[in-house]
């Protein structure tokens, strides 16, 4: 099957059954694909149990070929996070800028922490011993709240705008810095393999783990104020929406592309590429005429790739590893990784919502449950975990990733409208 085959193989399914929800199950269509995947999946693998059939097989060849890593982190994240931060209000941030950077980088680490220690003596207790450091990784791979997954189904439950702003925002910058930690721990793991890495997670390389994050973060946001900078300056000098089209679409493949390239965080470049044009280049460089098409244009990309991932990580599920001998005990701390990571959540949401209360900031009583139910995970979890190196550690990792993920979207994200409507009256 060459490329163009798959590419429209997944483009098919992702029609298909996004027509299946809309007829049948009529979810939100991005968690519908992904439940109506999941059907097919949960289906196939019944039906390669019970014969003898090649169609499972075959569909497993098929999407073995799928990087889902390289796909999600290298393709399809670019253009989701500057569609994502082209229709977020800038003021809105910048009013509520000091919670926003709370819950992306306190919130983010206290998660990370929480998330691996209490992964740690749960596996324990389980007899699954990982490392430390191994357990550190499934904390930063899974705390991350994903944008691609928040935006759209905090719309759709028609959150009061500042729970939006604070949900949005967090998700947009907090998926960058948890790229950048999830990959200074893998380098860690890396350099310590093995039976060492136990012995070295209690002493990481600090300083150089802090280089890192200031490299890659400081650098992506000076990189996409650059960008974003440029664009703006030359969408001023243009008025053919067709060619400004075109200039956004070089600014969030061309702008995550050489990020990348220079070692910086591409997704914060992006967002914050996608904030100046949705913003300044909006209102400033662009006529109404512009402004209507690219939003078309916009909206038109972030649904059809939405659609392809989420399609994707409904048939995640036929390729999922289940860890030999011990597979129910691995589903066992799959499915108690859930409350796990909801609870390490709710205490890194927590602290600094109660902080910023007594210094006089004002969040409605609920806040902190709501925020919490909020933090949907995605694809991007997925990808980390798909990141980490072959073996029984990546194995348990993944089928935990796979299971708080797919809780996340369609239990969480099915019930935050009426989570927010409860809290609200």
């Amino acid at each position: 099957m060459t490329d163009f085959q798959l590419a429209a193989l997944l483009v098919s399914l992702a029609a298909l059954f996004g027509y299946l929800n809309h007829r049948l199950l009529r979810l939100p269509q991005t968690i519908g694909v992904m439940s109506v995947a999941l059907i097919a999946s949960l289906l196939l693998l019944i039906l390669g149990t019970v014969t003898s059939s090649g169609v499972v097989s075959g569909l497993r060849d098929v999407l073995q070929r799928v990087d889902l890593r390289h796909l999600v982190l290298d393709v399809l994240l670019g253009f989701l996070l500057f569609a994502g931060a082209l229709h977020v209000n800038l003021d809105d941030l910048l009013d509520r800028r000091l919670a926003i950077t709370s819950f992306a980088t306190v919130s983010l680490l206290v998660s990370t922490l929480l998330v691996g220690t209490a992964t740690f003596f749960l596996l324990q207790a389980l007899g699954l011993p990982l490392s430390y450091l191994h357990c550190l990784l499934f904390g930063a791979l899974i705390s991350p709240t994903d944008p691609v997954a928040v935006l759209g189904v905090m719309r759709r439950a028609g959150a009061p705008r500042t729970l939006q702003a604070k949900v949005i925002g967090e998700s947009l910058f907090n998926d960058g810095l948890g790229v950048v930690i999830f990959l200074s721990l893998l380098g860690l793991a890396a350099a310590h393999p093995g039976e060492a890495a136990a012995a070295h997670a209690g002493t990481p390389d600090i300083g150089g783990v802090a280089l890192f994050l200031l490299r890659e973060a400081g650098g992506g946001l000076a990189f996409g104020l650059a960008v974003g900078g440029l664009g703006y300056l030359v969408l001023r000098t243009l008025d053919d929406h067709r060619l400004e089209i075109l200039v956004t679409l070089a600014l969030a493949a061309g702008g995550y592309a050489l990020a990348a390239a220079l070692h910086l965080s591409a997704p914060l470049a992006l967002v914050v590429t996608g904030l100046l044009i949705g913003n300044h280049g909006r209102h400033l460089a662009m006529s109404a005429t512009t402004r209507e098409h690219l939003d078309t244009f916009w909206e038109l990309v972030d649904e059809i790739l939405n659609a392809v991932l989420f399609l994707l990580i409904g048939l995640e599920l036929l390729l999922l590893p289940l860890p030999g001998p011990w597979s129910l005990v691995g589903i066992t701390a799959a499915v108690l990784a859930v409350p796990v990571v909801l609870a390490s959540r709710l205490a890194g949401i927590g602290l600094p919502v109660t902080l910023l209360r007594l210094a006089g900031r004002a969040f409605s009583p609920r806040a902190v449950r709501v925020i919490t139910w909020a933090g949907l995970r995605g694809g991007i979890s997925v990808a980390l975990a798909l990141s980490l190196p072959a073996g029984e550690e990546r194995s348990l990792l993944l089928l935990m990733t796979y299971v708080v993920v797919v809780f996340s979207i369609l239990v969480q994200g099915l019930s935050l409208g009426r989570v927010i409507r409860g809290a609200t009256r």
